[in-house]
Formats: C-alpha cells, sequence, structure tokens
C-alpha cells in the first residue's frame, strides 16, 4: 500500500474541492476476479507483508518524531499495550451461549497494539506479551464457528500477529500460529465456502468481516499453504462484491452506522491487505458507491458527535481508523479531518494515518444530504457548532438486516441536547430476536419510533417487506425539505401516506403528515424524547426542557386534535414480550386520531434560542 508525502495546502484544498463537488462515476468498471493461481503468482514474498508492508514501519518510526498528532497518538498506544501487559491473556468464554465475539475482538486489540508497539520501540516485552495472547486461543477447543464472526476475527488477529511480528517468532512458535490459523480458522471458512448457502452469499456485513478475517489468514499463510490458501483467497474475492455494491450509489449502508462501522472495518482491511501482498486489490475498491463512503459517518455524526442511530445501532461517536485508508486511496481528505478530530487512537489509526485532514474545514460541508437507497436525509444550521439544529429521517427498508419498523422516523438536536431519540437496540439475545418474534419487541416495532402508526394491533405496525422512498429532497436555503413516501410501510390500511419535514429559517422543524386511509382509522403521530414535558392547558402545544434549554413542539393541524404525553412503552393492544428493555427516562409526546378517514398532522419543533 502507498503512504504518499503529505500534500501540499493547495493540492489538499484542491483536491478536496473537487472530489466534494463530483457525482459519483454512474458505474464500475468490469471488475476480472482472479483464480487461485493468479493470486498465488502475486503473492510478494517475505514479512510483513499484510497491511503495513514495506517501509510502513519504518515511515511511522520517523514520523512519529515529527507529527505532534502521531507523537500523542503513540504515547496513548503505548499506554494501552502497558495495560495489556498487566492483563492475564483472553479466555475461551461464551457469556451468552452463542458468541465468542468479545474475546476475539480483545485478541485482535492486544495482538495489533503490542505487534505494532513492538515494530516501532523493538521492545521485547511487547512479543512476549503477544505470544502469551496467541499461545493461550491457539489451545481454544475451536474459534466458535458455529458464530463465523468470532472465527474471523480471531484468524485476523493470528494473521496479524504471525505476519507482523514474524522475524520475532521462533520456528517452533511460527508453527503453532500456523497450524491454529489452519485448523481454527481456515478450514472451517472453507466448509462454508464449499457449501451451498451461509455468509459468503449474503449481502450485510457478515459478507465484509468474514471474507476479511479469511484473507488475512490466508495471505499471512499463502507461501506455506499455497492450495488451501489460493482456494480461500479465491473465493473470498469473488464473494465480497456481493456485498460492497450496496455502498452505491453514495457510499451509504442500509444496516445503519454501527454496520457501516462493521463492514468497512473489514472491507478496508481485506482490500489493504490484497493491495500490500500482491499489489492489487483486482479493482475491488473501484465498486460504485464505495469511493462515497466515508460520508456517511460524516453526515450521520450530530452536532453532539452522536450518530443516527437507527438499524440495531448505539449513537455513540464514530472513530473508525478507516477513514484514513479511505481518504488516501480515494484523495478524500474530509474523511481524514473527520478521523482527526474524533479518533481514540488505536493501533489501526497509526497504521492507516493520513496527515491531509488537518488542511480541511469540514465547515464547507454541505449542510443537507439525501443518502440514495438506504433513503436517509439530514439537514443541518451549521457545522462545528455543538449548539447547532441536525435532523436526521430515513425512509428505506424495513427487509435490510437489522432494520428495525421504523420507515419514517427521525432524530433531532439543537441547543446542545438531543431532543427526539432513536432508542437503539434491544438485548440480540431475546428469544427470537432475529426471527419470528423480532416485531413483538417496542424498540424494533413503529410505535418505539418517532415515527406514525395505522390501526395498530398485536402484528407488525408497518409491512416488514416495505421499502419507501425520499421522493423529494431540496436542499440549500434557509427552508430545506424532503417528503418521505412512506405509503408501502402502511399498505393495506392507508391509500397514500406522506410524511414531509423541513426546516424553518434553519431555526426549527416542522413534520407534516398527509395521511388517506383505506377507511375510518386509528391514526398515532409518535414523538420519544428525554426531556420533561409540560403540556400547555389547551394540549395544542407543549415545552420539553433538558437542563436550562428549551424547546416547544406546537400542534399546528388538525385544529381538534390535542397532544398527550405517554410512558414508553407498548400500546394495550401491542405485543407485551418479558424482559424488553424498559425504557426508563423516556417519554412519549403522542396525537392520537380516532374514525379519520383522510388527516393532516403538523407539528412544529421550535428550540428556544437564546
Amino acid at each position: 500500500m502507498n503512504f504518499p508525502a503529505r500534500f501540499s495546502f493547495a493540492v489538499l484544498v484542491l483536491t478536496w474541492l473537487a472530489a466534494s463537488a463530483r457525482l459519483p462515476a454512474a458505474d464500475s468498471p468490469p471488475l476480472e476476479l482472479p483464480d487461485a493461481a493468479r493470486v498465488l503468482a502475486d503473492l510478494r514474498p517475505g514479512h510483513p507483508r499484510l497491511i503495513a508492508a514495506g517501509e510502513r514501519f519504518a515511515e511511522l518510526q520517523r514520523a512519529i518524531k515529527t507529527d505532534a498528532t502521531l507523537t500523542r497518538w503513540f504515547e496513548s498506544v503505548r499506554s494501552d499495550g502497558e495495560g495489556i501487559l498487566r492483563a492475564r491473556p483472553s479466555q475461551y468464554e461464551i457469556p451468552d451461549g452463542k458468541r465468542l465475539l468479545a474475546t476475539s475482538r480483545r485478541v485482535l486489540d492486544r495482538v495489533t497494539t503490542l505487534a505494532l508497539l513492538h515494530r516501532i520501540d523493538g521492545d521485547r516485552r511487547w512479543v512476549e506479551r503477544a505470544w502469551r495472547e496467541l499461545e493461550t486461543a491457539a489451545r481454544f477447543q475451536d474459534w466458535n464457528p458455529r458464530h463465523f464472526l468470532d472465527t474471523a476475527e480471531m484468524t485476523a488477529a493470528f494473521a496479524l500477529g504471525y505476519d507482523w511480528l514474524y522475524d520475532q517468532w521462533t520456528a517452533d512458535q511460527r508453527q503453532v500460529l500456523h497450524t491454529a490459523i489452519v485448523e481454527l480458522g481456515l478450514k472451517p471458512g472453507l466448509k462454508v465456502y464449499r457449501g451451498s448457502g451461509g455468509w459468503h452469499k449474503s449481502q450485510h456485513n457478515w459478507n465484509q468481516v468474514c471474507n476479511g478475517g479469511l484473507t488475512l489468514g490466508a495471505l499471512a499463510l499463502a507461501d506455506v499453504e499455497p492450495q488451501l490458501a489460493g482456494e480461500i483467497l479465491e473465493h473470498a474475492i469473488r464473494s465480497v462484491p456481493l456485498a460492497m455494491r450496496n455502498f452505491a450509489p453514495d457510499g451509504a449502508w442500509g444496516e445503519g452506522p454501527g454496520y457501516w462501522s462493521y463492514a468497512t472495518q473489514y472491507n478496508v482491511l481485506m482490500l489493504a491487505a490484497l493491495d500490500a501482498a500482491l499489489g492489487t486489490d483486482y479493482g475491488l475498491s473501484t465498486i460504485f458507491g464505495f469511493s462515497e463512503a466515508g460520508t456517511f459517518p460524516l453526515y450521520l455524526t450530530g452536532p453532539l458527535d452522536r450518530t443516527f442511530n437507527f438499524a440495531d445501532a448505539g449513537a455513540g461517536t464514530p472513530r473508525p481508523p478507516q477513514l484514513f485508508w479511505l481518504a488516501r486511496r480515494f484523495h478524500r481528505p474530509e474523511y481524514a479531518a473527520f478521523e482527526l478530530a474524533h479518533a481514540e487512537p488505536s493501533a489501526m489509526d497509526l497504521v492507516y494515518y493520513d496527515p491531509s485532514g488537518d488542511q480541511v474545514d469540514l465547515s464547507k460541508l454541505p449542510l443537507d444530504k439525501l443518502f440514495r437507497d438506504a433513503e436517509v436525509g439530514l439537514f443541518r444550521s451549521a457545522w462545528g457548532d455543538r449548539n447547532a439544529l441536525w435532523v436526521a429521517f430515513k425512509a428505506g427498508s424495513n427487509a435490510v438486516n437489522h432494520s428495525n419498523l421504523d420507515l419514517g422516523t427521525l432524530v433531532l438536536e439543537a441547543l446542545g441536547e438531543r431532543w427526539f431519540v432513536d432508542l437503539g437496540a434491544d438485548d440480540y439475545n431475546l428469544p427470537g430476536y432475529f426471527g419470528a418474534q423480532r416485531w413483538d419487541y417496542y424498540r424494533l416495532r413503529a410505535e418505539g419510533h418517532n415515527t406514525l402508526l395505522i390501526n395498530p394491533g398485536s402484528g407488525p405496525d408497518q409491512d416488514p417487506r416495505a421499502a419507501a422512498k425520499i421522493v423529494q429532497f431540496q436542499a440549500g436555503g434557509d427552508r430545506p425539505s424532503a417528503t418521505l413516501d412512506l405509503t408501502p410501510a402502511y399498505a393495506p390500511q392507508a391509500v397514500q401516506v406522506q410524511r414531509t419535514i423541513a426546516l424553518i429559517d434553519r431555526r426549527a422543524v416542522s413534520v407534516r403528515d398527509e395521511i388517506q386511509a383505506q377507511s375510518t382509522a386509528e391514526i398515532w403521530s409518535l414523538l420519544h424524547t428525554p426531556a420533561e414535558v409540560t403540556l400547555d392547558d389547551n394540549g395544542r402545544a407543549a415545552t420539553l426542557r433538558i437542563g436550562r434549554q428549551t424547546l416547544r413542539v406546537e400542534l399546528v393541524l388538525p385544529a381538534d386534535a390535542r397532544l398527550q404525553v405517554l410512558p414508553a412503552a407498548p400500546l394495550p393492544t401491542s405485543p407485551q414480550p418479558e424482559r424488553q428493555a424498559v425504557n426508563k427516562n423516556i417519554r412519549k409526546l403522542a396525537v392520537h386520531l380516532t374514525g379519520a378517514a383522510q388527516a393532516t398532522i403538523e407539528l412544529q419543533l421550535k428550540p428556544v434560542w437564546p
């Protein structure tokens, strides 16, 4: 992988302006995917050859002495390493009866940290502690292939440990790592590849994670296990485009921001490893939309550095080191600027590090953004202002992996607070959470989101197969707006359902719903808030307070309706499954209509600005 020298300021600015202004190409170049023989013929000899091949570690050694950010980050990673020295090696633990994943991720984090530290400062303590971690995991009975993410992430950990510290291992140690990668990682993976179904046929994050982890393992051993490694690599390179094509047309990821981070983490590990070890990624990085992937966390992160956490996602600050790699690969310094501003320094932040973000002012980005296919839109009043107004909303598909029944939902920040929230995922180990009972759980149902209900009952309260489009999106100016055609979500209850979200002078938000039901219907409009809520005496408005900040909700239409405050809990007609999350400190502001064949509901959400 090529790590160019620091760009000049003028080149950076011109590159960023050009990249920000352009539209993605209409399509990707055709891929010429290799067979095993071609891949093995391209293999570069020697180690390290995974991701940080060639002079990368030497470059980092020099840069750490002159780049203040790298100096500070290296000391942070060294502090992490000192903590690892004091910790016992990771153990075989499946606390939920299904996943070894926490252990696999801990081993990966520890090994990459320790290996990087040794490559930079030469301290043997890091090697000895890495060996204790790897030797312990090499003795595990398996790497839990029934939940193959666990196997894939552990294989990545062993591959990087084997490769980055290759010259530090004895022949016996190399053999231990070699055997573990083959028997516990690659052979279980090959069994999946040779089968008729599984994650290699999927289009969601499992595809990138499993293909990525196995790719690292195969590349690490390709010179000593050519037949096995060649077959693995041929399968992985042919499988990963199934998922990567879902970045089209503009880099969004339908599984939400959390799984965007997970999918791109391993997608980039795979591409970076291919490029470093083989000198090419066979055109995978040119797949339409992938170059735009870095825009997704930029826009889905609000003024408070929290994300629009749809689709089983958390709302925490994204800190993906792979943004540095994407910045280098696609000459997009704005990606690097975001990671520079948000990183909690890790080994991969150092390995991928791109200083070009120093010269980019993210406040120059457009204020409004529409992501197609995922059908996510965002408006804001300003960049770089913690008190700015920011509203994010979505249409999209209820059938995407990890989706909730959330078409039409929104979140809103202003005055340094998040006023309307997505409750996030529930416990993945609840009965049927990824099966027949998924739509029984409040947080996954439409009633658990900031959207509409039409004739709710015990069944799914939106069509689980529905896909909805943003049919109008007007960006720029003081009154940007978007119209979401939510009709498919409520078939056969309604003839047409449209939601229009607009900013008013970029200081307030209007949410207008126009509903034409099949017959007289019960209709709810819902907003979930952590604020204290006080209704006006006439029920036509509410005052929301968080700390010293205030937001007013005004019910403009219909004239005879009233606001009410409910707990963030299922309606009496809804399923009431045991063990689901109790949404403490959240209230539900609602408008409830009955006997309405046609209705227009308009709410104005007005922060009280100083």
